[in-house]
């Protein structure tokens, strides 16, 4: 084995499994605040990860030299990071709206859809197609969340 790519596949474990850690905790927290703690504001609670993400991601890029300062070039491309923005947000909103309703593991179950759905809507706004393999394997997928979803359901119904 390379002694090169040895030190940087631990490194891209260790960033996906922080990443994943994250993700878990702060879903975790969301759940509690807005659920069990009874935090009213999903909103206010998505300016606050979103104000904390920007901060750490400055500090990262400008003080840290992570990664190089890059700039927007034209309105188009402002424009189009905007759009990105604007949904991304959306996302992380409605995503905590829901954890107040719904149970974490329901809503980690509908979550994994999502690369079924993303290859879906990929064809259909830019007719480019996956191969036969993506779809199909992606099938069983959705098809455990069908099934995992009406068990969940009936579990806390």
């Amino acid at each position: 084995m390379d002694k090169i790519k040895n030190p940087s596949r631990f490194f891209t474990i260790g960033l996906v499994t922080a990443w994943y850690s994250s993700n878990i905790g702060v879903l975790l927290l969301n759940k509690y605040l807005l659920s069990n703690y009874g935090f009213k504001y999903p909103i206010f609670l998505t300016m606050c990860h979103m104000t904390a993400c920007s901060l750490l991601s400055y500090i990262a890029i400008a003080w840290m030299k992570m990664v190089p300062m890059q700039t927007i070039r034209s309105r188009v491309q402002f424009f189009k990071i905007s759009a990105l923005s604007l949904i991304f947000c959306a996302s992380v909103v409605s995503g905590n709206i829901s954890l107040r309703y719904l149970p974490v593991s329901f809503n980690q179950a509908i979550g994994a859809t999502t690369p079924f759905f993303t290859a879906v809507f990929a064809y259909l706004m830019t007719l480019k197609r996956e191969a036969w393999l993506v779809y199909f394997t992606l099938l069983p997928v959705v098809t455990g969340v069908v099934i995992a979803s009406g068990v969940i359901s009936l579990t806390f119904c």
